[in-house]
């Protein structure tokens, strides 16, 4: 992506969740570091990968960005308009062109209402079209997303995982984005149902020139929807680059022993990698390691890491990496 203007850049993004302790005088006692001090950009009609293990706050990073938690420090800038610092009228203008897919189609889905209601909810709340012309759009966004456009007067415990998750991103398209999080919008479904919504993603963003910031853990659905892959270690970015020279070349030893992981389909090739097991668990982000966040659990930690944290540099063109030694 050769695109001088991004459409959205994060700058030393920072969300700080606070430890009270006390029944009637609370008092702050410490905050879990969800997200310390990250920043990329993203540009009009690309996925941005972003992936980690459990709890490094890739979620809280795609809310964060939507001002669904407001930032302790940092900034966000959507074509140039900072969200963290804007009224909530400014925000609720620009949350039009910026929308969330869920992880759990089960729980982001209100039980109580029709999928007319649900889908048609963004359009009553910025008060979009007649009541006519909203019937009419959302079953113009079922068939898009492949449902049947009768179904509107249905509720979401008459649907599968895979077709309540297609309502989702029906909800999400209703006010016409530019920028979609795709906050693990396959974790919860099964095999054959994933590829069937990667697949329909893959085709909107086609169709509509759409911008993802998908979040997932699974490496190999990662490689083949992103167009830049951003590696996340306890509220750190720690390696990013474009999808191929990640894949082919990782720098970090966070990013090496991720992918060693991945399966490959070849037996022999297979047979012959080296699997890089991690030593420990991930440590608490209420109180992370001094320097380098990785240095507990990496197998080229030296001194200096535990001391400083690293730089982040670009060691080769768009590939950024934060490691002493890589």
């Amino acid at each position: 992506m050769t695109q001088e203007k991004p459409l959205l850049r994060v700058e030393n993004l920072t969300k700080h969740f606070p430890i009270m302790r006390g029944l009637i005088l609370q008092k702050q006692v410490g905050a879990v570091q969800a997200v310390d001090d990250i920043s990329f950009d993203i540009f009009k009609g690309e996925t941005l990968g972003l992936v980690g293990e459990s709890g490094c706050g890739k979620s809280t990073t795609g809310r964060t960005i939507l001002q669904l938690h407001k930032p302790t420090a940092g900034k966000v800038f959507f074509e140039d308009v900072e969200l963290s610092t804007a009224s909530n009228e400014k925000l609720r203008h620009m949350r039009r062109n910026m929308q969330i897919i869920f992880q759990d189609p089960y729980a982001s889905l209100n039980p109580r209402m029709t999928v007319g209601n649900i889908v048609s909810e963004p359009l009553e709340v910025h008060n979009v079209g007649t009541k006519r012309e909203r019937t009419e759009r959302v079953q113009e966004l079922l068939e898009l997303v492949r449902l049947n456009p009768y179904f509107i007067n249905r509720y979401p415990h008459e649907f599968s995982g895979g077709q309540r998750q297609r309502i989702g991103v029906a909800r999400a398209l209703a006010l016409q984005p530019e920028f979609i999080v795709c906050d693990e919008p396959i974790s919860a479904l099964d095999v054959s149902i994933q590829a069937q919504v990667v697949n329909l993603l893959e085709e909107l963003q086609a169709e509509f020139g759409l911008t993802y910031l998908f979040i997932a853990h699974d490496l190999s659905m990662v490689r083949h929807i992103s167009d830049r892959v951003a590696v996340m270690y306890l509220g750190k970015v720690v390696e990013l680059a474009p999808r191929d020279d990640l894949y082919e070349n990782p720098l970090h030893p966070y990013t090496k022993a991720l992918l060693s992981a991945v399966p490959i389909p070849d037996p022999v090739k297979e047979s012959q990698r080296e699997r890089i097991i991690l030593k420990g668990d991930v440590p608490n982000p209420a109180r992370p390691p001094s320097g380098c966040r990785f240095h507990t659990r990496c197998p080229i930690a030296k001194d200096l890491c535990k001391e400083e944290v690293p730089e982040w540099r670009e060691l080769a063109p768009g590939h950024w990496v934060a490691c002493h030694f890589a």
